[in-house]
């Protein structure tokens, strides 16, 4: 999860990152937590010595026939076997106390992460095409899905309750046009390689995402102690988990499209209508293992991969960095990348790009092993986008290319995956 040593040099920096992030500083609370489990080890230590010392001697005094002082050392071994068994206790007790809390405290924050307490004070760094102008008043996606007949959230609210919607037809249609569209950018551009990962995984790859057990409660668990993946990055970032990988192996980048499953347990209320948020959603995810020294291109490029997928449907969007109270919980540093809706008449996320640096990989104990003599095998550093949200991608179109008919044209760069079908209208 993190580096003690580095803690113990850097308790300061350790500290200003939480409290950039809006919590407690917690660096004494870690350290004296540390303290006590390396001053147990230490202590247990050098019982086993003196253990080892006094077995030793008891053999060579039975051997001379000094009985009573035979039995004197094993009497004082049996008081040292009692000190160490109460010292493990102390140790474990300690290690526990020390893993749990440090599995719930966030990602080291970037140095170059702006302030600020929530998504209003995330940074623009820019924005890219031309937001639509419509001589009428464009109409949100869900209007003009269901005036179609190709978006069902009444069924589908029969069928799963609040939150899940059925698409139809020529939307359903689109909906696997653009996971293909997207698939077929990143792996034959972009070089990521394409794979079809279990949705099902155990807790200790939530673990090393960063999911659990902080949160436990924004995930579905199946009753034989599973979870559905709230993202691809999930089994994605795990390919790697327990491995040393040779440096000819990095960078190493994977790419898949699959539903995401989320309780949204801390979204009451927010986007009930539509598609923006949902229980279950599709998503093409980008991830990234890389060398230390990588990562910080490694996540501009992958910003570019997602921000290419929506230059080629002529989407307007911006980039943003967020700022310390809006990051992630693993991230270091996060890119947002948000589509105009004309809708709302806004802009709303539709990819996240993240560099973890080593946070997951010491939580997966996921290293490499660098090129040239005398170096040991270190942490790699991981990445994860997503490259783009499909049905936030879908919902964009529906509201960027609505004519005033009800009708939606087609980009251009998607025609090919449905058909050469330029247009969806009502009689369709």
């Amino acid at each position: 999860m993190f580096d003690l040593r580095w803690i113990r040099e850097h308790p300061d920096a350790f500290d200003r990152s939480l409290v950039r992030r809006g919590d407690e500083p917690l660096s004494q609370q870690v350290l004296d937590l540390d303290a006590q489990r390396r001053n147990a080890q230490t202590r247990l230590q050098e019982l086993q010595e003196l253990r080892n010392a006094s077995s030793k001697a008891i053999g060579a005094a039975m051997q001379d026939g000094r009985k009573e002082e035979a039995e004197r050392l094993k009497a004082d071994v049996g008081d040292i076997k009692s000190q160490m068994d109460e010292i493990e206790v102390d140790e474990k007790a300690a290690s526990e106390s020390l893993n749990n809390l440090l599995s719930g405290i966030p990602n080291v924050l970037d140095d170059d992460v702006p302030d600020g307490n929530d998504e209003d004070d995330n940074r623009e760094i820019r924005t890219v095409g031309d937001i639509p102008k419509f001589s009428f008043e464009p109409k949100e996606h869900f209007d003009l899905g269901e005036t179609l007949g190709l978006m069902d959230f009444e069924t589908a609210a029969e069928l799963s309750g609040s939150r899940f919607v059925i698409l139809k037809g020529l939307l359903a249609r689109m909906e696997r046009a653009l996971a293909d569209f997207m698939l077929d950018i990143h792996t034959d551009e972009f070089g990521y390689t394409e794979i079809s990962p279990p949705l099902l995984v155990r807790d200790d790859v939530l673990f090393g995402t960063g999911q659990l057990p902080k949160f436990a409660d924004d995930l579905f668990r199946t009753e034989d102690g599973r979870w559905l993946i709230p993202t691809a990055e999930v089994p994605l970032t795990n390919m790697v988990a327990g491995k040393i990988l040779e440096a000819a192996d990095l960078p190493f980048r994977v790419t898949a499209h699959t539903s995401c499953f989320r309780a949204e347990a801390g979204a009451a209320g927010r986007d009930t209508r539509g598609m923006l948020r949902q229980h279950q959603f599709y998503k093409v995810e980008l991830v990234s293992v890389v060398a230390p020294e990588d990562s910080e291109a490694e996540l501009d490029r992958m910003t570019g991969c997602a921000e290419e997928v929506l230059k080629r449907l002529g989407l307007a969007y911006r980039l943003l960095v967020l700022c310390s109270g809006d990051t992630g919980f693993g991230a270091a540093k996060t890119h947002d990348i948000e589509v105009w809706m004309p809708g709302q008449a806004t802009y709303r996320e539709i990819s996240s790009c993240s560099n973890t640096r080593a946070f997951q990989a010491r939580r997966m104990n996921a290293r490499y092993r660098p090129a040239g003599e005398g170096r040991g095998p270190e942490h790699v550093h991981t990445l994860n986008g997503s490259g783009v949200a499909v049905g936030r991608a879908l919902i964009a179109i529906l509201e960027n290319y609505q004519n005033e008919d009800g009708s939606i044209t087609i980009p251009e760069a998607l025609r090919p995956y449905m058909g050469g079908l330029e247009v969806i209208r009502t009689d369709v």
